[in-house]
């Protein structure tokens, strides 16, 4: 998904975050690492570095 502009919130691509297992939708700020992105905010993803 490289041409995200002019989308209606409910057409943007989700995921299940690993950590809570609760859907997060993409964002701006993750356009070009998407395919990376496993957690929905730091706190997941500093949470489960501490729980390995």
């Amino acid at each position: 998904m490289t041409d995200m502009r002019m989308r209606k919130k409910s057409e943007l691509p989700t995921k299940l975050c690993l950590q809570c297992d609760r859907p997060f939708a993409w964002r701006k700020k993750w356009e070009k690492v998407w395919n990376d992105v496993k957690y929905c905010s730091d706190r997941c993803r500093q949470d489960s570095k501490r729980k390995t």
